[in-house]
């Protein structure tokens, strides 16, 4: 309820729920007082002889839903229900969830702390680290990254050494803490010939040497240098990890290496967002991840 502003809504949802359980008891009673005449039909009839009695429900029966009805208020009296009313406990979701965490944390805290104070690359090298950091990841990441860490369309793989904001451990350790904004602006207003341009020129540029139109490339290789594509790239497209612009020269690619999909990263842009886990984690569960990250790109358990 605190989400509205007004305590009219408090005191409504109040009524509107206990007129409901009272009033569920009312009609039982009303229903058990009414008595049936003998043979008394609802003149509903199926199969030609099977016939729908006005019996009145049986005493067990009856008392069920009395019971229902006493324990729907006592529910009421001792738990939250009826608007802004707390209930006699005070209990809330929030802050049963509260009550847990605080536990969780004074049980794992020491644990977390023992390798909080290690440097990343040992961290990374520890068996009980990596089964924790591990955990860790399958819990809060694996949804985004995979369960084995390769990513896939749009989210980075992990488990190569390839990175966009860098892997040295505290790069990685500032990625899961602060965050990561990764944009590439749409260039649509370049005309359709030259975003294609550009999109041979960047095939070209592949270890693989990917299907391109050299004519088509080599327009695209004086278009990279002065429509502003070098400004992130770098002149030598090898990308800039400061500002998160992926390298082009080799064969990794976030959202497809085909044609159509270059020119529509060329021509549409693109928007990444790493969520900030600071608050969320703290600085001893970001500390385990960031080394199991690191241990991943090292050749450890998400290389198979």
């Amino acid at each position: 309820m605190s989400d509205f502003v007004s305590g009219f809504w408090s005191v409504y949802v109040a009524l509107i729920t206990l007129v409901s359980v009272v009033g569920c008891g009312v009609f039982l009673w009303m229903q058990s007082k009414a008595k049936s005449a003998a043979a008394q039909t609802m003149g509903h009839v199926w199969d030609e002889n099977l016939e729908e009695y006005n019996n009145p429900l049986p005493r067990w029966w009856s008392w069920l839903f009395y019971i229902t009805v006493v324990f729907a208020l006592g529910y009421l009296a001792v738990y939250p229900g009826l608007g802004s009313y707390q209930g006699v406990f005070g209990w809330s979701s929030r802050g049963q969830y509260e009550g847990e965490m605080q536990q969780a944390e004074a049980r794992y805290a020491p644990i977390f702390a023992k390798f909080q104070n290690q440097d990343i690359k040992a961290v990374a090298a520890d068996p009980e680290a990596r089964q924790m950091g591990e955990r860790l990841f399958l819990t809060y990441c694996s949804q985004c990254h995979g369960s084995d860490a390769r990513g896939a369309k749009g989210f980075p793989n992990l488990a190569d050494n390839d990175w966009l904001w860098g892997g040295e451990p505290d790069q990685i350790k500032t990625s899961i803490l602060e965050g990561r904004q990764g944009v590439m602006p749409p260039h649509a207003q370049l005309g359709a010939e030259t975003v294609k341009d550009l999109a041979h020129y960047v095939r070209s540029l592949t270890p693989d040497k990917l299907a391109h139109d050299a004519a088509r490339a080599a327009r695209g290789k004086e278009a990279f240098a002065t429509v502003g594509c070098a400004g992130c790239h770098g002149p030598d497209a090898k990308g800039m990890q400061a500002v998160g612009a992926p390298n082009l020269t080799d064969s990794t690619w976030l959202y497809g290496s085909s044609e159509a999909t270059i020119i529509e990263t060329i021509s549409k842009g693109r928007s990444n967002k790493m969520p900030a886990h600071k608050e969320f984690l703290g600085e001893a569960k970001s500390h385990l991840l960031a080394a199991y990250v690191y241990g991943l790109s090292q050749g450890g358990a998400g290389k198979q």
